[in-house]
């Protein structure tokens, strides 16, 4: 993939149907199939996985608001509870926390759009991790993530799994020789984001599943900062594909909620464990994700070539010091990033020529984006990370991972870009 157009995904190379019929017709309101490799990434974002609700001629998926599912009788209880022993039953639920008809009608659609078998959807991006580490991994094992990642992740890796008997190592994002080096016996996984929070560090995804199958190691990555639009990391051998779906996915700033895609063996051990976990998406959430993500390709466009001119605006602007993106030479995976992105995503970091008081001045000046610490919205939002995320840590540390007083993190949402532009403009001149 290059960057010379933006679309949500590639196809597949899979031919489409000898009799011409396309798999969204399935007949009788049956459901269409999972994939749908014959069609473009944006037609996939507005039709994949939704079911052809004949008996109420309805556009779009219906919210199934319940909690519980009855059966006509207890024969058919047994014939349901007998089959589910085996294998999982995605026409017929018994509790709201083990499935629901809105809720796989958006997994189906997730999953589509990464080119998985099959996606899970959790109560939020962190939820989304969790499960996956807690199911993935036991006792006495060990993994390997790259230290630009979220503060959070970073804090459920090194701290919490602790007290399970779990062990991370970190390494710098970038360096591979380091991430083989740290492998052990007991190393089960390797797990990274990318692009990377705050410093957006894109992973080389050919050498990261040379090293993790030479090793028999899973990858994970949590790819929220991409988004299908821009890469699926699934193509290139990776196991498993993390999302926070509250961002860029469903886009609106409106929701919580994350999701894991992939294999169908992995997913299914996910599923059954996430009824006991409990972190499930209630239906109306999964409405609003069927929603968003209808407008997924059309967002992600925008956010792409706004990001990529603001980015190159700020690193020629005389009061920003350095600038943090994919999309600009200076990048130190600006290389790696076009040869594996289609678009280089909506965030961008930086930091000011000043101290951290005159950069708080300036976001204060700052009249479109919002004050705020989340992302991938239609709305701009800026935020100082040192008086945010890592407001609690001492400076010292907060340095030694890069955090600066003077450093600004922007998620470029849909505005005008030339107002936007010209928003930092005067904002920058009252500094």
């Amino acid at each position: 993939m290059t960057t010379s157009g933006t679309t949500i995904s590639q196809n597949t190379g899979t031919e489409p149907r000898s009799d011409g019929a396309s798999p969204l017709n399935a007949p009788n309101g049956q459901s269409p199939e999972r994939e749908t490799p014959s069609l473009s990434g944006q037609t996939q974002a507005v039709h994949a996985g939704e079911k052809r609700y004949i008996s109420h001629d309805s556009v779009t998926v219906p919210i199934v608001q319940t909690s519980t599912y009855t059966f006509e009788d207890t024969a058919s209880l047994i014939s349901y509870m007998e089959e589910h022993m085996f294998w999982d039953v995605p026409e017929r639920e018994e509790y709201g926390r083990y499935g629901n008809p809105t809720v796989r009608a958006a997994e189906a659609k997730l999953a589509a759009l990464d080119g998985a078998e099959d996606a899970l959807l959790l109560s939020s991006g962190m939820a989304a991790i969790t499960t996956t580490l807690f199911i993935l991994l036991s006792q006495g094992d060990h993994f390997v993530m790259t230290e630009d990642c979220y503060r959070r992740t970073r804090g459920f890796c090194n701290t919490f799994l602790t007290r399970f008997g779990i062990t991370c190592t970190t390494v710098a994002p970038g360096d591979y020789d380091a991430i083989e080096a740290a492998i052990r016996p007991e190393t089960r996984l390797i797990f990274s984001e990318s692009p990377t929070n705050p410093f957006l560090r894109c992973v080389d995804y050919a050498r990261l599943v040379d090293i993790a199958k030479r090793h028999g190691l899973r990858t994970i990555i949590d790819t929220t900062f991409a988004t299908p639009c821009n890469v699926r990391p699934l193509e290139y051998g990776i196991d498993l594909a993390v999302h926070s779906v509250t961002k860029y996915l469903a886009g609106h700033n409106d929701l919580l909620a994350g999701c894991v895609t992939g294999s169908f063996d992995i997913t299914t051990a996910l599923r059954q464990s996430q009824g006991i976990l409990g972190a499930v998406v209630d239906p109306h959430c999964a409405y609003l994700i069927l929603r968003g993500l209808k407008t997924l390709g059309l967002r992600m466009r925008q956010h792409n070539e706004s990001a990529l001119r603001i980015a190159r605006y700020l690193e020629d602007h005389p009061r920003i010091r350095r600038v943090w993106y994919p999309g600009l030479d200076s990048h130190p995976d600006h290389e790696v990033a076009t040869r594996t992105m289609a678009g280089f995503g909506g965030v961008i970091s930086f930091e000011v020529e000043a101290d951290g008081p005159t950069t708080s001045r300036f976001i204060d000046a700052c009249r479109i984006p919002r004050i705020g610490p989340s992302l991938g919205g239609v709305e701009s939002l800026i935020e100082q990370p040192a008086i945010v995320s890592y407001f609690d840590n001492d400076p010292e540390y907060r340095r030694s991972l890069g955090i600066t007083d003077e450093l600004v993190r922007l998620s470029v949402g849909i505005e005008d870009t030339d107002d936007l532009i010209a928003d930092f403009g005067q904002a920058l001149a009252q500094m």
